[in-house]
């Protein structure tokens, strides 16, 4: 067993873990941070996404031993006082999720994406998320919560959907 020490949403823990314990388990298993997904153990499909030290990276690739003395922010961690991030409310109001299961990667993703890039269009959003697979909605809600999320940090009106060839909205 090997001691850690990390501060997890906004608060330290110290646990023994063994030395081959990934933090996806570790924050699901010891911590209860569930909102963390185990989708792949691969690290192809970003289901597990958070940030360490304010940067995404895929918690099925790293061994908890790794994040000793870090800080690491899961989606639980991104409310506050029970209001949605708004990241979170993006996807909410564009019905960018439907089964939820990749939402929390795709949203701590999406956060690292605009914080590199908070003019990203939409061809540099779908490259920014291409870590993160969704199988339900086709990623042009994904896209449009990520663009409102940015306009509204930036103080600009959010996406309009344009009429599609058919004359419904995309």
């Amino acid at each position: 067993m090997t001691r850690i020490t990390v501060k997890v949403d906004g608060s330290s823990f110290t646990d023994e873990v063994e030395p081959r314990t990934l933090l996806v388990h570790y924050l699901r298993e010891q911590l209860g941070k569930t909102g963390t997904v185990v989708g792949c153990d691969t690290s192809n499909c970003g289901a597990c996404t958070v940030h360490l030290d304010g940067r995404s990276v895929k918690s099925c690739s790293l061994l908890a031993v790794q994040a000793d003395g870090h800080e690491v922010t899961t989606i639980e961690g991104l409310a506050t006082n029970g209001q949605l991030h708004p990241m979170q409310q993006a996807f909410h109001e564009n019905h960018a999720l439907q089964c939820g299961y990749c939402t929390p990667g795709m949203i701590m993703q999406s956060l690292d994406l605009i914080a590199d890039n908070p003019n990203a269009d939409d061809e540099e959003i779908r490259h920014g998320l291409e870590g993160n697979l969704c199988r339900c909605t086709g990623y042009q809600n994904i896209v449009k919560a990520v663009r409102a999320c940015a306009a509204t940090a930036a103080g600009r009106p959010g996406p309009v959907d344009e009429p599609s060839a058919a004359g419904g909205v995309s």
